[in-house]
């Protein structure tokens, strides 16, 4: 029987478990230069020239914002290369050398509790701007936008559920930081005069579930809570959770603040955190390594800029070397693959997972409808493949496919195997054109 997908294969417990790896000084460092927002940048400093960690090094500029771009160690530039961006795209990044003496940069400082109190929402504004931060949980988008708003906030809701099989990067933030989470939170109250807010977690995470009720009760008065929400994928896409949490279903292309919300990933808070508490842009991030295709899967924490090539034996290396390996930037479901482990994490890279390449045979498509019983925003996936296929402009647009969230629940749950997510997305530029 056809049915709805909403529970996909669980292979968080291959590391939920595991406390994260340090890993915060290696040899050399890698800046993009660009990104998928930002594709023209400028360089401040020249090859040989010494750097300080956190000192803004250039800017990537896109067509309504620049990016700041800072250096994530003290060392030498000693010039650009090519690597693998987490958009799955071969792109140029400045290559530092790393002198392990962390020499900040003078912008880095701490503000103390009462400086903190007096910061306006503008002020704080700014400071995130300046420290480069972007969502965490993959979307790239510059944080600071989403303060800008002069809509009245009611709700803050973090964004801790992590729902893509695989990824446990957040997770571990979770429970290794606890206090870095709160403090980043009230930030952000204090920012939108919020009296209100909700850190969202899997029903399932009893772990976390344990450290946030006890951490939360020394937070008395706050106006902070806990949140369980849905067991499910795709829980995480903030219309199902907003939906959970607030019992608000927001319209296509709504934004949350349009019903007094604001929600930010639970790494993105840590960033507020320390872009308020020490000026600091985000220098280290978790990550998770794993997958089928390599000896034992990990969590580490890791300096923005490491290449994985420096991560993968501690994972034991390759398991089965003789075959080939699909490697995959961020979750199965979301992520972008790209064709080798020449992949430097960047500050949006949540995990790498490594697969033994399984080479599947396309079948016709039977019209079982488990693409539409499964859709979350109810498009009609098969109609949109065979629009694209008959390169139907007209047909193309009428079917909408700008709604779709690129979950990829069409081609998991496909009978057929069929690649139906990348057909979406191709009737996405089709329909933009």
């Amino acid at each position: 029987m056809i049915a709805k997908t909403r529970h996909i294969s669980d292979t968080k417990n291959l590391t939920g478990s595991l406390p994260a790896i340090r890993y915060v000084d290696p040899k050399f460092l890698y800046l993009p230069l660009t990104n998928a927002r930002c594709t023209k940048y400028e360089i401040y400093i020249k090859e040989g020239e010494h750097v300080n960690c956190c000192q803004m090094v250039g800017k990537r500029i896109g067509p309504f914002f620049e990016q700041p771009i800072h250096a994530t160690c003290s060392g030498t530039f000693v010039g650009i290369e090519k690597h693998y961006h987490r958009n799955g795209k071969l792109t140029d990044f400045i290559k530092i050398e790393n002198d392990f003496k962390d020499t900040f940069d003078p912008e880095v400082k701490t503000r103390t509790p009462d400086e903190i109190a007096k910061l306006t929402k503008e002020e704080i504004t700014e400071i995130i701007k300046n420290c480069a931060l972007v969502g965490l949980g993959g979307s790239s988008f510059p944080t600071y936008v989403k303060f800008q708003t002069d809509k009245p906030i009611h709700m803050i809701l973090v964004n801790g559920i992590e729902c893509e099989p695989y990824i446990t990067a957040d997770h571990r933030l979770m429970l290794e930081f606890p206090y870095r989470v709160m403090d980043g939170l009230k930030y952000v109250m204090q920012a939108f005069n919020c009296k209100h807010a909700k850190i969202c977690i899997k029903s399932k995470y009893k772990d976390i579930e344990t450290v946030y009720r006890q951490v939360i009760k020394e937070y008395e008065g706050s106006g902070i809570e806990l949140c369980l929400v849905g067991n499910y994928y795709p829980q995480g896409w903030e219309v199902e959770m907003i939906k959970n949490a607030e019992g608000i279903q927001l319209n296509t292309g709504e934004l949350p603040s349009n019903q007094g919300i604001m929600n930010f990933n639970v790494s993105t808070m840590v960033g507020i955190y320390k872009a308020v508490k020490y000026n600091m842009p985000v220098i280290k991030r978790f990550i998770t390594i794993t997958g089928d295709g390599i000896k034992f899967p990990k969590n580490f924490r890791v300096r923005v800029g490491t290449s994985i090539k420096e991560l993968l034996p501690l994972c034991g290396g390759y398991k089965n070397p003789e075959k080939d390996k699909v490697f995959i930037l961020g979750g199965p479901m979301m992520g972008a693959s790209v064709p080798n482990d020449d992949i430097i994490v960047s500050k949006t890279v949540t995990s790498i997972i490594v697969l033994d390449k399984m080479d599947y045979v396309e079948e016709p498509c039977v019209r079982c409808g488990s693409c539409v019983l499964s859709c979350p925003v109810h498009l009609e996936p098969v109609q949109i493949m065979n629009a694209v296929k008959t390169l139907d402009k007209e047909r193309i647009k009428k079917l909408n496919p700008l709604k779709c969230i690129e979950c990829g629940l069409c081609a998991y749950s496909c009978t057929s195997k069929i690649q139906v997510t990348d057909y979406i997305r191709k009737a996405k530029m089709i329909a933009k054109l």
